[in-house]
């Protein structure tokens, strides 16, 4: 009976171990996404002063107001046609995928003189107010990002999965350790399991166990919703999916939902498919997309 009991106690106090460790976790996920959207920023003011001309201005310090919104100062009024696509092309450096708006402040009032959010990209007009002539002066590049939101959970529940782990954990250790003391028959020979980790399509074929991209003329590697949104396209070839079903197949099942991330991950996915002419993702115009794929 000691043994049990020192069994079911084991199982509590190893998951109990975990549960602690996960709110240490997502802070240090915190820590690296301020520290991956700071260099991002740098690198995209970088850019915007070089195509100015200008290689020796010291770059200011981004400044970090909550968890969500970050901020730089520019002393003199940049190129706002380039901004879109450099910064882009920073966060895309550090995989930086969230949604984000953006707003072009004066320094001294605050007042907003531009801006724009990350799916104008995608829309057939682009990126508002490009063109337009602007007044030389100090002004802020602000960025927010859309948190991702996670489904809430109570104390009470987190006890209770605490409480229920540990006890099933401690009923699994019993049956493993009297299973060991029996007597195992023999088996005969088996085939090693047979994995459906590649799905071809047009000239290109998709790897989702290593999240890579293979065609005749490349090798891409995917980030985790990447490769899934692109296994789903794979999966249903020449058919419309709405977005809702998008939505809810790469994000929902992950306790999130990120309402127009999808317009920028299927640009993402254009771009990496670009160099196989039978694959074109369709947008239907008020449903959704379609991958097509012509021989």
């Amino acid at each position: 009976m000691m043994r049990y009991f020192k069994a079911i106690f084991g199982g509590f106090l190893f998951v109990t171990c975990v549960c602690a460790v996960r709110p240490a976790i997502a802070n240090s996920d915190a820590v690296r996404f301020s520290e991956n959207v700071n260099l991002s920023l740098r690198r995209t003011v970088d850019l915007l002063l070089r195509a100015n001309g200008d290689s020796l201005s010291q770059i200011p310090p981004v400044r970090q107001t909550d968890a969500h919104t970050f901020l730089v100062q520019m002393e003199h009024m940049f190129d706002y046609d380039k901004l879109p696509e450099m910064l882009q092309r920073s966060f895309d450096s550090y995989h930086i995928d969230q949604p984000y708006s953006v707003a072009v402040l004066n320094c001294e009032t605050g007042e907003v003189r531009l801006g724009y959010q990350f799916f104008d990209l995608n829309q057939p007009g682009g990126v508002p107010c490009r063109g337009r002539s602007r007044e030389a002066g100090c002004y802020t590049l602000q960025v927010r990002f859309t948190p991702e939101v996670t489904k809430p959970q109570t104390a009470g529940n987190t006890w209770l999965l605490v409480t229920v782990g540990g006890t099933l954990a401690g009923i699994g250790f019993i049956a493993w350790t009297r299973s060991r003391n029996k007597k195992r028959p023999e088996a005969g020979p088996q085939e090693a399991p047979v994995t459906h980790s590649r799905i071809a399509f047009g000239n290109s074929w998709l790897d989702t166990a290593n999240q890579a991209l293979y065609n005749s003329q490349s090798t891409q590697t995917l980030t985790f919703r990447e490769a899934k949104l692109l296994a789903l396209f794979a999966r249903n070839i020449n058919q419309v999916l709405d977005r809702d079903a998008i939505l809810k197949s790469v994000w929902e099942d992950e306790g999130v939902t990120v309402g127009r991330s999808v317009d920028v991950f299927v640009s993402r996915l254009r771009k990496m498919l670009a160099a196989d002419p039978q694959i074109k993702i369709t947008a239907i115009h008020g449903i959704g997309y379609k991958m097509e794929v012509h021989s």
